[in-house]
């Protein structure tokens, strides 16, 4: 069911459209590096170029944004997002590495900036309708990027196959202007950011996770977790074109399942909103980590696309556990800034991931790097259950209320 806000529902069609592009340029980028540089290491430094600076930028440009008070600030960081993506399909038509890591990871900076404020501002505008209508709009923003999730890799693997990577790049941008266009007339101006430096703002929500342990260990549990999650995904280009000899169909069939089963996966966790949270992170970790241990065993193509079923499904139900018990840890005027911490996590950890997944596959091989990963994230799921069975999400959120009547 859409959104009663006319606001909510452009933000959803805006935010589908754009990651639908957005998955376009991911395998564009990924298969025109690989194929120029056959080298699991450039490979690599994409996607850590892509982790870095957006980790230290996003949440300043959310706290900068948040403070303004003009409306359009959205929908400007989609209009640099177009112009870099038309840069980038020059630069990979013209071949040159140094220029496309530069420009991705300015772009990383604006996507996660911007996934952070879309995020925030569904939150505040659902949460005057009540509880009920927040969780609404979030299970539909989690639906939203896991169906994109499911049949942009595949999409754009045909796109990147049949036009050539820079004609998906060009698609990408598209998308991106059609993204800001919806957004135009949106204001993401905090009422409470009035006359606050962003550096108090940003010590404002370091002192919020301080005050709640169990959102701070869940927040690290989590960056560990992803730093594992993340070393196989720079490993999967050379995993389907050299290991399983699957080509660029091959890859964008393996992430398309992958994100058929996220799909699936968020589908799940939406229908078991009333178990804990606690359980459903551990239940998709586990599942993640079974998938790339299947990853490192698959002798064909067939065998590994049955694993990423698996791995998709967790992290269909793992991502949007952890995304919504941020939120419920998290008072209305804090979300972007808290948001774009998770944004920032999941760049960051990431690109330590990708360094990780490089090394590993240019030392070893690609099953040994898919081995690791899945040796870890299976270990990793240990540290979810004891968040569940010692309940510090119930205190945390007890905490939480308590904090928000002070």
């Amino acid at each position: 069911m859409l959104p009663t806000s006319p606001r909510l529902r452009r933000m959803l069609i805006a935010y589908a459209v754009n990651e639908l592009g957005t998955w376009f340029g991911y395998v564009a980028l990924a298969v025109g590096v690989y194929d120029h540089t056959h080298s699991a290491i450039a490979t690599a430094g994409l996607f850590i170029a892509r982790g870095l600076l957006p980790a230290l930028l996003a949440p300043l440009l959310v706290t900068r944004i948040e403070r303004s008070s003009r409306r359009g600030g959205l929908a400007a960081l989609y209009l640099l997002e177009t112009l870099l993506a038309v840069g980038l399909a020059v630069l990979l038509w013209s071949f040159w590495l140094p220029g496309v890591l530069v420009l991705v990871a300015i772009d990383g900076a604006a996507a996660v900036a911007a996934t952070a404020l879309i995020r925030a501002s569904a939150a505040q505008i659902s949460d005057q309708e009540g509880e009920e209508a927040q969780r609404q709009a979030n299970a539909m923003l989690n639906v939203v990027f896991m169906f994109t999730f499911a049949v942009g890799p595949a999409i754009g693997g045909l796109i990147v196959h049949a036009a050539g990577g820079p004609v998906a790049l060009l698609m990408d941008a598209v998308s991106f202007a059609v993204a800001g266009t919806l957004l135009l007339g949106l204001s993401v101006h905090v009422d409470a950011a009035v006359g606050e430096s962003i550096r108090a703002r940003l010590g404002e929500a370091l002192r919020h996770v301080q005050r709640l342990p169990a959102l701070r260990s869940l927040l690290i549990t989590e960056a560990v977790a992803v730093v594992f999650f993340a070393s196989v995904e720079p490993v999967e280009v050379v995993y389907a074109k050299a290991t399983l000899h699957a080509g660029d169909l091959g890859l964008g069939l393996l992430l398309g399942i992958w994100g058929a089963g996220a799909a699936l996966g968020a589908l799940i966790f939406a229908r078991a909103s009333s178990r804990p949270l606690g359980s459903t992170l551990s239940v998709g970790t586990l599942c993640v980590g079974i998938a790339y241990l299947g990853f490192a065993a698959a002798p064909t193509l067939a065998p590994a696309c049955a694993a990423a079923l698996v791995g998709g499904i967790g992290n269909g139900i793992q991502w949007p556990s952890l995304v919504s018990a941020v939120q419920r840890l998290t008072p209305a005027e804090m979300q972007g800034r808290l948001m774009s911490a998770i944004g920032s996590m999941t760049a960051l950890c990431p690109a330590l991931g990708f360094a990780l997944g490089g090394v590993l596959t240019a030392t070893t091989s690609t099953r040994v790097a898919m081995l690791s990963a899945g040796t870890v994230a299976t270990l990793a799921t240990g540290a979810f259950l004891r968040l569940w069975l010692r309940g510090p999400l119930r205190e945390a959120e007890q905490a939480a209320v308590a904090l928000t009547l002070q």
